[in-house]
């Protein structure tokens, strides 16, 4: 039963936590899409590099995407960058929708997944919330992993993507036609996902009704 839960906002807006708990309820394997450009931008090196980060995509190892270093402030804004590279993006579209079409299903979540990667998803989510929500948990985030850096700095790199993710020409990000917004700005973790869980029980009833 290849049942496809696409989950896909911007920087920060608690998409993660969402796709990993419906991934738990719903027994799915479970992609962060992110982690591979993060992955891309980190083993690029100079991730203003366009032929490293090509080869780094073309090279990417899977279990890589362990590596702890992949949570860091650095590697999230040199995703960012590399993800506006189209040869990039083709080079890791393939796996992203192998995992899509896996026979027991799955959970993705990222910024083009109801559009490009899984358009045809049973269940799309769009989450998001306010940016200066999102820069306060990111900065939060950061700091509890020990990283020094300011919720101002934060706040700017938060602005910075949500630029260059909307503004990018190959898969901007941008709410899919047929996904139902969640706005996570006055939720806490629960809530959210308890939200999330309504909307995917609805898409669920309406896919067994089909």
């Amino acid at each position: 039963m290849n049942f496809i839960i696409a989950v896909d906002g911007p920087a920060a807006s608690g998409k993660g936590t969402v796709a990993g708990q419906l991934a738990a309820t719903y027994n799915l394997p479970y992609l962060d899409t992110g982690l591979l450009y993060r992955a891309v931008g980190v083993q690029a090196g100079d991730a203003s590099s366009r032929e490293a980060a090509i080869a780094a995509a073309q090279a990417l190892d899977p279990s890589s995407l362990e590596d702890p270093a992949l949570r860091t402030r650095e590697a999230g804004e040199a995703a960012s960058r590399v993800a506006a590279i189209p040869e990039v993006r083709a080079a890791l579209l393939d796996f992203q929708r192998a995992f899509a079409a896996q026979a027991s299903g799955a959970v993705l979540d990222g910024r083009d997944i109801g559009t490009v990667i899984a358009p045809h998803a049973h269940a799309k989510l769009f989450v998001t919330a306010a940016p200066e929500i999102r820069a306060e948990r990111r900065w939060k985030q950061l700091v509890a992993q020990g990283e020094d850096v300011t919720l101002a700095d934060v706040m700017a790199d938060i602005r910075r993507r949500d630029q260059r993710d909307s503004g990018r020409a190959d898969a901007p990000l941008i709410q899919a036609a047929d996904a139902v917004l969640l706005d996570t700005s006055k939720l806490d973790i629960r809530m959210s996902v308890d939200a999330a869980r309504r909307i995917v029980e609805e898409a669920r009833a309406r896919w067994a009704g089909s």
